[in-house]
């Protein structure tokens, strides 16, 4: 009787902390809204004036490595009075906050999940605007991030599973099935999708380690790479045509990291020798130290006449993929 006692307020036990545990866990709806699009929640005044301009100075600053401007995110302002229900949902939110202390705060699942709110505060339009200033790569970097996870999500919603990337090169790349691969050559991949307009394409290769070091000549180390790669693998529609950098368009070159492995990003235009093709691409050059070998992995595009930032945003989104088996 007596250890029938004891299960009995056992279980209770444990139900209650059940209860008590639920309690403290917050329901959050599914967060939505388009790939980039920032709800930017300021009062109408501050929007009209110098707070406002700062938000588009770092927010909608265009999208360097691209051949015309485009901005880093598409805002959608609202005032505090309209930011209730529906509109709490945007998965990433800037809210700027005038008459509290000058800060930056960046929060997580707030009104729903997955979501990413920086809240940039000052008790003046100039402080306000110095903290945009003085934290925007950090701003724009965790805004990014999340948005990189989205374009993610919906990439394994279905993936490419037929290829040897893996087997060959000892990594794994998560691509959409609309993706074909276009080439393998030994260790060397060029993977398309066709889109409306052209074509959105990747390229994975190595090179040995130690083939790319950073010194002065590092900008035109990459692009003798580059080129060499396009001379052999990737043909423009002519005889004796092939892609190449563009060399009216100095590209832009930091580092990185992927799968914690130290990397060159370059992004800048290519063309095509003796054709009149040409678009943006990033290009990474990953240190896998292990292998004794560089992994060279490129993004690039081809849609004349359109936008272009979401389908590099796209190609980014599936180079960081990247895992090393």
């Amino acid at each position: 009787m007596r250890n029938i006692l004891i299960a009995i307020a056992s279980i209770f036990f444990i139900v209650s902390c059940g209860k008590d545990k639920s309690k403290n866990q917050r329901i959050l709806s599914e967060s939505s809204g388009k790939i980039n699009d920032l709800a930017v929640v300021v009062d109408n005044d501050l929007w009209e004036g110098a707070v406002g301009e700062g938000i588009r100075d770092v927010l909608a600053a265009p999208v360097y490595g691209l051949p015309q401007d485009e901005p880093l995110f598409h805002l959608s302002q609202m005032p505090p009075s309209v930011f209730t229900g529906f509109a709490k949902r945007g998965r990433i939110v800037l809210k700027i906050e005038k008459g509290n202390e000058a800060d930056v705060k960046i929060a997580k699942d707030v009104f729903a999940r997955p979501q990413k709110v920086v809240v940039v505060s000052g008790l003046t339009d100039d402080e306000i605007v110095n903290q945009l200033k003085e934290n925007a790569s950090r701003i724009v970097s965790a805004l990014k991030s999340e948005e990189i996870k989205e374009r993610q999500r919906r990439t394994k919603i279905s993936l490419h599973k037929n290829n040897s990337i893996k087997e060959n090169l000892g990594i794994s790349i998560e691509f959409p099935s609309a993706y074909r691969i276009a080439k393998e050559d030994n260790d060397f991949y060029w993977i398309r999708k066709d889109i409306t307009t052209g074509t959105t394409n990747l390229m994975v290769y190595e090179m040995p380690y130690g083939s790319i070091t950073e010194n002065d000549s590092l900008v035109n180390q990459i692009i003798r790479m580059r080129d060499s790669i396009g001379k052999v693998h990737i043909p423009g529609p002519l005889d004796g045509s092939f892609m190449i950098t563009e060399n009216k368009y100095a590209p832009f070159i930091s580092k990185t990291t992927i799968d914690d492995k130290p990397a060159y990003e370059t992004r800048g235009l290519w063309d095509v020798k003796n054709a009149f093709m040409s678009g943006p691409f990033v290009n990474y050059i990953i240190e896998d130290q292990q292998n004794n070998r560089l992994l060279v992995v490129e993004g690039f595009a081809f849609a004349p006449s359109v936008e272009k930032r979401d389908y590099m945003f796209e190609l980014e989104s599936i180079i960081k993929s990247i895992r090393f088996e």
